[in-house]
């Protein structure tokens, strides 16, 4: 394996130039339609001012109303806060404060974007967004969540109220020389922090991890080539099988022969009305939210103690999604990890005795009923079991950036959730996401269990979005389990069909008991991964979960490296994050070699195509000039296909996942090879040729001949860090990283997405552990802090955390700030 990944660019001193050369240049200018800077480059109230708030003071203090006892916080060389708090309401107040100091737009444009409020930054721009959200009525169940919330909860109202008065002081206290300066440029100022927000984060969360459903897609790929061949396209159960689960056996490909398709161009949803669904967050588009975890024993790690690595992919921004932080309340909780801004909790990390992190299930939680409606305009009730049924309504005013209204829109809900009108198409949608009340509560008390057993008891009252949580204890057990609420349909029927609306027979009946939830505690293989894969073999447990499932690449990937190395170390475990090694790459390139030979003539360029290709070592390093052919031939096979799939426009209804397609592979003759814009018969040798040889004249065609350095992987797929609202100059494009599409470091066509944090935790006597995520911990772009961390994040590098008990443990050459927050008179 080749590592050669570059190690050079200061980020971070980039960012800062590149910054004050975007404001030099623009000047009075306007920016599209943001208003002109014009006051920005005043030196006391404009952007320049940012610059004097950019680095954390050597000592300070602040009073704060409600703290009760004084908390000192201790900032690393890493720029990581160390909270010290005689309670947890005082640590969290603190919390709220440190974040809200450091990531305060992030925090305010993550809970408008919940709420649908971003016109009122942004103007009309973004109106057409916030219609779509507030159509989801994510705000509106958060607010009823918060509502229902009370001191018998638990902690989780104490701690999230103590956050927002942690961030409101922070909001009272700053001075404009401290206002982020993104509110410079819109000319706006930060509101105040409402508790209720922070579950409006919960919400997102649920949104971009479980926002999607097959249940359109298949209807309209049901309608193009019928229902037998869409079922088999778009299958409930994987075609190759490495689930979570064990299930005593190496990856299994359970491979049938598709249907003929049954070709109808005609469709009763139009291209329309798919575009309006698209724009709720619910079209066909692929999940970019691949993850990876794992845990390894203690019998195969090279130090005799359990190992867990963790590495969420998700949008890559700047700032990050991530803030990393360490909580210490005495004799009540001692957690360190990654929190999102606006969270009064860590979602993954570690305490004393455990360490978790999670992978999204992609279970399907969310489906659709065709309803009837009294009034298609006006409506007030809607037809169940033979009765009119009133609908719940709720009018929505949407105002501009000075508060004038922009548009009034009524939005509906019956038993089931929100009412989505189409034409004459009515549709509601059941979501578990609207219906979480616990996920808080849950991710709140994940930092005081003391044991896998304890942790999994926690993690057994999740209910949405489903995660697939790995843990370890520094007993030696490991576990993981994918967790959350799973609906059970009528007639135990899956999730893909829209059903009848107007009788309550279509309704769920209720969720998955706990104890049959996919996973493993201990298993006699000593270790277990994630990612995203089917959790549990059909042959163990058929039961509808979901459908078109990721194809298990990375699962394959990592469970070779595990079973080929008994005695697994720290170091290993990064390396294994970002192994360029493609298990994909291993099915396929074989099927365009082997159709090399197959077909009696060739091209020239099919020639030089196939003779390419099998120099490739089937791995995705920087370097690597070999990789971009066989990402284009998969892109010209997918198209060259699935052609069958196009409705009347030229566009396709659906595409089927990559283990489909394998599978295919297996049946050279099958019709489906047998292209429509083709006079001739064809079969899979000829268009895996057809597909490797344009792959070949494209790639000439936009990066020269076989040689140039054009070729080169490194210098093609990238990874780019976009600012949270896409300002210019803020965000960082064209980062090299190592790793294709479903490598265990993905990398997708956008660079958008990827590994959003890494970890890696040794649970010995004393816990151990080493992260890093893309950016840095300051939101204040020209703040040292704003980008330190992508080179390291770039090469595959791990930092090793500080993980003190107390203050004095941290040694001073190691501080560069301490905060001590008091309580106000």
């Amino acid at each position: 394996m080749r590592d050669s990944r570059s190690s050079g660019t200061n980020w971070g001193g980039w960012v800062s130039g590149a910054l004050f050369a975007v404001l030099l240049y623009v000047g009075m200018r306007p920016v599209g339609s943001l208003p002109a800077l014009g006051n920005l480059l005043d030196p006391y109230r404009g952007v320049w001012s940012v610059a004097g708030s950019a680095e954390l003071e050597a000592v300070s203090s602040v009073e704060i109303a409600g703290v009760r006892d004084d908390v000192s916080v201790i900032y690393d060389d890493r720029s990581v806060p160390h909270i010290f708090a005689a309670s947890r309401e005082d640590a969290f107040r603190a919390l709220g404060y440190v974040v809200a100091r450091d990531r305060l737009f992030q925090m305010e444009l993550q809970w408008r974007l919940t709420a649908g409020r971003l016109s009122e930054l942004f103007g009309v721009r973004t109106l057409g967004l916030d219609k779509s959200m507030r159509a989801l009525w994510l705000a509106a169940s958060a607010d009823a969540e918060y509502a229902s919330l009370s001191e018998s909860s638990g902690d989780v109202k104490r701690l999230i109220d103590a956050y927002a008065e942690g961030v409101n002081a922070w909001i009272d206290q700053m001075n404009l020389r401290q206002i982020p300066f993104e509110y410079h440029f819109i000319g706006k100022r930060p509101v105040a922090w409402d508790p209720v927000y922070s579950l409006y984060l919960v919400k997102q969360m649920g949104f971009t991890l479980a926002g999607s459903s097959i249940d359109r897609r298949w209807v309209r790929v049901a309608e193009r080539v019928g229902p037998e061949a869409a079922s088999a396209l778009f299958p409930v159960h994987s075609p190759i099988q490495e689930p979570i689960q064990p299930n005593g056996a190496s990856t299994r490909f359970d491979f049938t022969p598709l249907p003929p398709p049954r070709i109808n161009s005609a469709s009763t949803w139009t291209i329309g009305e798919a575009t309006e669904l698209d724009l709720l967050g619910l079209g066909a588009a692929p999940l970019n939210h691949a993850s990876n975890n794992w845990v390894v024993a203690p019998q195969r790690t090279a130090n005799g103690y359990a190992l867990l690595a963790g590495d969420p992919h998700l949008d890559l921004t700047i700032p990050s999604i991530w803030y990393e932080v360490h909580v210490v309340v005495p004799g009540e909780l001692d957690v360190y990890g990654a929190t999102f801004p606006g969270a009064p909790f860590i979602i993954v990390g570690f305490n004393r005795d455990v360490a978790w992190s999670f992978t999204n299930t992609g279970a399907d939680v969310m489906d659709f009923y065709r309803e009837r409606l009294d009034d298609p305009e006006t409506p007030t009730s809607y037809r169940l079991d033979g009765e009119w049924v009133s609908l719940e309504s709720r009018v929505e005013e949407y105002s501009g950036t000075g508060q004038e209204v922009l548009e009034i829109d009524t939005l509906y809900r019956n038993h089931r959730g929100p009412i989505v009108q189409l034409g004459d198409t009515v549709l509601s949608m059941r979501w578990t996401v609207l219906e979480s009340p616990r996920t808080s509560s849950t991710f709140s008390a994940l930092g005081s269990s003391g044991s896998v057993a304890e942790w999994i008891a926690v993690m057994n009252e999740h209910d949405a979005p489903p995660q697939n949580g790995a843990v370890a204890d520094r007993w030696g057990s490991i576990a993981l389990r994918s967790f959350g609420l799973y609906p059970v349909r009528p007639d135990n029927g899956n999730g893909v069909a829209i059903r009848d609306g107007t009788t309550s027979d279509s309704d769920w009946i209720g969720y998955w008991p706990v104890d049959r939830y996919p996973g493993a505690v201990d298993p006699e293989q000593g270790f277990l991964a994630s990612n995203n894969q089917e959790p549990v073999d059909p042959r163990h447990d058929d039961a509808f979960l979901g459908a078109d499932w990721w194809v298990p690449w990375r699962a394959i990937q990592i469970n070779q490296l595990l079973r080929s190395d008994s005695a697994v170390t720290p170091d290993a475990m990064r390396v294994f994050q970002t192994h360029p090694m493609s298990a994909r790459a291993n099915l396929f390139v074989p099927a365009f070699l082997n159709a090399g030979m197959a077909v009696p003539t060739l091209g020239e360029d099919a020639r030089e195509a196939l003779d390419l290709l099998a120099e490739w070592d089937r791995e995705y390093a920087t370097d690597n000039e070999r990789a971009v052919l066989f990402e284009v031939a998969m892109a010209e096979l997918t198209e060259l296909v699935w052609d069958e799939l196009a409705d009347s426009t030229g566009r396709r209804v659906g595409t089927p996942g990559e283990a489909v397609l394998a599978g295919l592979l297996e049946d050279p003759a099958s019709v489906w090879w047998d292209r429509l814009v083709s006079e001739e018969i064809e079969t899979r040798d000829d268009v895996l040729v057809s597909a490797i040889e344009e792959a070949y004249r494209k790639v000439v065609e936009r990066f020269g001949s076989p040689g140039q350095e054009a070729w080169r992987w490194g210098g093609i797929r990238h990874a780019n860090l976009m600012h949270v609202a896409r300002f210019p100059g803020l965000s960082i494009e064209g980062i090299p990283v190592q790793g294709g599409r479903e490598t265990m470091s993905p990398s997708s066509g956008s660079g958008t997405f990827g590994a959003s944090w890494r970890m890696v935790v040794e649970l010995g006597p004393e816990i151990r552990a080493w992260t890093i995520y893309p950016g840095g911990q300051s939101g204040n772009p020209v703040s040292t802090r704003y980008a330190d961390r992508v080179r390291k994040w770039s090469n595959g590098e791990l930092e090793e955390v500080i993980f003190p008990r107390a203050a004095e443990e941290i040694p001073n050459e190691r501080v560069t700030a301490t905060l001590i927050l008091r309580g106000a008179e």
